[in-house]
């Protein structure tokens, strides 16, 4: 696949822990990069550690910086190392805790949400206007730790009663062989993916991540479709 080609989709790689998955994701095109930080997480990597693996991107891809109900002490210092453009709030931070955070800190916000049904989307009505984007998750099965990350997707049409002018990310159980009809049914702006490029928990694959960027392609480029139909 032809390296540093970006798609007109925005594409984020989440829960990177390695030098060779940040480079790779970078020179496929990724806009975004994440780092976890959430103990609970086979993802959750230490500040220092993600510091030095974002120099690999930075100028080159947006560095997102993912916590869950953290508190402001581990946001100095996560924000003091990493320094990242994107701070993404993933817990149950109210619109009042978001609007802290960005006068804080003076980064835009990236607020997730968890989906099962209509009534969930409902409430980003609160952050609109505060959150600068929106991250729209599956709910977690029953009995998951993680608020994230744990590979089940959504219905994806209820996307359809969402605002056209709230910019977010799809997340959810994402692959390379769903990632074209989330797409197409979506027409989401962005997309989010974690688990569906692994081998194991936290272990980025990078054959998976090749080919989901590949079918990310095929989905947004007509001339890639069309070849690949050759």
């Amino acid at each position: 696949m032809n390296s540093n080609a970006r798609t007109n989709i925005d594409i984020k790689i989440c829960g990177l822990k390695t030098r060779e998955a940040v480079q790779r994701a970078i020179d496929l095109g990724a806009s975004h990069i994440g780092f976890i930080f959430f103990e609970k997480s086979p993802r959750n990597i230490e500040p220092a550690d993600a510091a030095e693996l974002a120099e690999l991107a930075r100028g080159r891809a947006k560095i997102v910086a993912v916590t869950v109900n953290a508190d402001n002490d581990e946001l100095d210092e996560i924000v003091a190392l990493l320094r990242p453009d994107i701070l993404q709030l993933h817990g149950g931070e109210s619109a009042e805790r978001v609007l802290t955070i960005k006068a804080v800190y003076g980064l835009p916000v990236m607020k997730a949400f968890s989906v099962r049904e209509a009534a969930d989307l409902e409430k980003i009505d609160a952050y609109v206007g505060i959150a600068d984007r929106f991250l729209f998750d599956a709910k977690p099965p029953v009995g998951s730790d993680l608020p994230g990350g744990n590979g089940v997707s959504f219905d994806w049409t209820l996307m359809h009663a969402l605002d056209g002018n709230v910019d977010y990310m799809l997340s959810g159980g994402l692959n390379k062989d769903n990632v074209g009809e989330a797409i197409a049914v979506t027409r989401a702006p962005g997309i989010d993916i974690s688990s569906g490029v692994e081998s194991a928990p936290g272990v980025k694959d990078i054959g998976r991540m090749e080919e989901f960027f590949a079918a990310v392609r095929r989905a947004t480029d007509p001339a890639v479709a069309a070849g690949s139909r050759m």
